[in-house]
């Protein structure tokens, strides 16, 4: 016997991709998510395209990645599509140590994040 299955999580009119083990901190990535949220798809891009954060990169490919899930998946317009949200979260750690005087050592911490795009298509009304 097989699970039933789930219902779908997203409104008809949405499509989402998440990222995953991003070697960035939490707050680094959310000054790039913030700059894109409510934003149309075509001026997230650019915005992303020439923003000098080097994280802006591996975001933009979320970007096109939520944008083909909802052109592909859930056959939305890409010319009304909006970013309605995007959200980061964190992953796993890193613990490294490094070596100080008198024998000592201190601790550092590499985190990981991960950040998920939903987009939307804007009806005709909006």
């Amino acid at each position: 016997m097989s699970k039933s299955k789930q219902p779908r999580r997203r409104a008809p009119a949405e499509a989402q991709a998440k990222l995953t083990s991003l070697r960035t901190g939490l707050r680094k990535l959310n000054l790039v998510a913030q700059s894109i949220r409510g934003k149309r798809v075509q001026l997230a891009l650019n915005e992303l395209e020439f923003s000098p954060k080097r994280i802006a990169k591996d975001v933009r490919k979320a970007l096109q990645s939520a944008i083909s899930n909802a052109e592909n998946n859930h056959n939305l317009d890409i010319d009304n599509l909006i970013v309605a949200e995007a959200y980061v979260g964190k992953n796993l750690t890193m613990k490294r140590f490094a070596s100080r005087a008198r024998g000592r050592s201190s601790r550092i911490e590499k985190p990981f994040s991960e950040i998920t795009i939903v987009v939307r298509e804007l009806g005709e009304a909006a």
